[in-house]
């Protein structure tokens, strides 16, 4: 299986990945409040939001790709520590799939 990456997947990657990042930082305040245990809050969210900086910046390699996928997977479980991440890591699981399909179809058109 050839999996190429295009340089609209990693722009459109890095954007949903970032984003997340800030997202998945700010549960951490957010968990604290409901009840979660200080540490386990800290470590979730801003460890989450750390691996999504680290796999955008790797986003060239086609494992990254994977290691993307595994991160929206994570962060739909973040929903047990404070339920609307189920909802937000749904939409996020979303526009990650939204960004790596549409760009390759685009630049695919558009390289024809």
């Amino acid at each position: 299986m050839n999996f190429q990456v295009t340089p609209g997947m990693r722009r459109l990657g890095a954007s949903v990945l970032g984003m997340e990042a800030i997202v998945c930082g700010l549960i951490t305040p957010v968990a604290i409040n409901s009840g979660v245990e200080t540490a386990v809050a800290v470590t979730v969210g801003i460890g989450l939001a750390v691996l999504c900086v680290v796999v955008a910046g790797l986003l060239k390699r086609p494992f990254a790709y994977v290691a993307g996928s595994i991160l929206q997977v994570l962060a739909i479980g973040t929903g047990f520590l404070v339920p609307t991440m189920f909802f937000l890591g749904v939409i996020f699981a979303a526009l990650w799939i939204t960004a790596i399909f549409v760009a390759r179809r685009v630049e695919g058109v558009t390289s024809r």
